[in-house]
Order: C-alpha cells, then structure tokens, then sequence
C-alpha cells in the first residue's frame, strides 16, 4: 500500500516538477487519465495528514530512473518503515481533527435544536407528546390510523431546521411504502395519530431521530428534523 502511494505520488509531483512550459507556467494536459490518476493518489496523500520534501521525493525519482541512490539498501528499507509510521502518524491526526470537528458540530446543532424546539412549542396549533414529538395538523383525515402491523404509504418532505431538503418523496415524485415500525421512532409514534387522509407536520427531536450519529452528508449529528407527511394510505 505505501509503495503503491509513493509511487503514484510521483506521478504528481514530476507534473508539478516536469510539466512546464519555458516561462514557468505548467504545460496543457495531454494526458488526462494519467494526470487525473496523479491527482487522484496525490488527494488521497494529501488528505493522511502526512507531510513530505517534494524536493528529496523529485530527487528520488530522478536516482531510480538512472540506477543511483544515495542511501543503502538497508537505509531504504529503514526509511520506509519510518514512512509507514509517518502515515500512521498522519492518519491519527487526521482522525483526531475530524473528532474535534464532530464534537464542536454536535454542540453547535444541540444547543440550536433545543431553541427551535423551545420556540415551535410555543407556536399555535403545535402539540407536544410526552415523548418529546411535536406535530401539527394541516388537515385531518378521515380514514383509519394506522397500527404498528401496518405498512402505509406516504408523501413527505424531510427538512433541516435552516430549511435545508435531505430527502422528499415529492421530488422523486412516487410515495414512500414503510412499514409503521421500520421507520425512526419519531415517525413510528407520529404515524399512529394520523387517520389516513391526513397531513401533519412533525418537528422531531434528535433522540426520536438519529442521535448523536450523523446521517450522510446533509443530516449532523443531533439534529431535529422537520417532516412533512401526508398519508396516502394503508397498504395490505
């Protein structure tokens, strides 16, 4: 793996190094697959957290490319394994940024989560179960409620407290069948106040949703989500 990285690592370097033109701009790409392989392993170092003297990896090349070295074999072999340790080094650091990143984000959603459940509790129409769900009904069916046997279909739209869409059934344009408990609890309990026909809007605490886990790349860890759900029906 790291004998892999060096080497594709090179290939950057020599555009960086090689690949210019006598006024010292870099020279047009001529080969887009070769410079997008370079760049793609060249992200991959970068991101480890490692650093390196571009200068000595340059001047490594160029020896191998004549059959020189200027350390031993042992000495190779020696500072390759100090190389792996580099990268591990880098990968823990990397790893340690990312965790602080996470924490300071978790606060951050937190503390804005409890004010805007604080503030929608207090608007008009809203209700707040005993486990923290909030809702509010925009029309109420008149057809059955659902039992946690069931399976339902429905449209929805699923949004972020900034107003941000992660997910909506109305843009892929064809409704959502779930069973009434495989879904996250805040929609499990909300569900089952619905008689089908009805469109509620539910405000959902982080502890009803994902947690603490963040969910792809749009949805942080402790984060209240907002749905709007319509259900369409109860499905055999």
């Amino acid at each position: 793996m790291i004998q892999r990285c060096i080497t594709v690592s090179v290939l950057l370097l020599c555009c960086a190094a090689f690949a210019q033109d006598d006024d010292g701009t870099p020279a047009p790409i001529t080969d887009h697959p070769s410079y997008a392989l370079g760049h793609n392993i060249g992200s991959n170092i970068e991101n480890s957290g490692a650093a390196f003297d571009v200068e000595l990896i340059v001047q490594g090349l160029r020896d191998a490319m004549e059959g020189t070295a200027q350390l031993s074999e042992e000495e190779l072999a020696s500072a390759m394994m100090a190389l792996q340790e580099r990268l591990m080094e880098g990968e823990k650091a990397r790893r340690a940024e990312q965790a602080a990143e996470q924490a300071a984000q978790l606060e951050t959603n937190r503390a804005a989560g409890a004010a805007f459940l604080a503030e929608n509790a207090a608007r008009e129409g809203v209700t707040t179960t005993e486990s923290g769900l909030q809702y509010e009904v925009r029309r109420m069916g008149e057809g059955p409620m659902p039992e946690p046997t069931n399976k339902v279909k429905v449209h929805y739209r699923g949004t972020l407290i900034d107003g941000t869409v992660f997910d909506s059934s109305y843009e892929r344009e064809a409704p959502f069948e779930c069973a009434v408990t495989g879904v996250i609890p805040g929609w499990i309990e909300g569900l089952q106040l619905m008689p089908v026909g009805s469109h509620f809007r539910f405000v959902i605490p982080s502890g009803l949703a994902y947690g603490d886990r963040a969910m792809g790349s749009d949805i942080g860890p402790a984060s209240v989500l907002i749905f709007e759900v319509e259900l369409l029906e109860i499905t055999p």
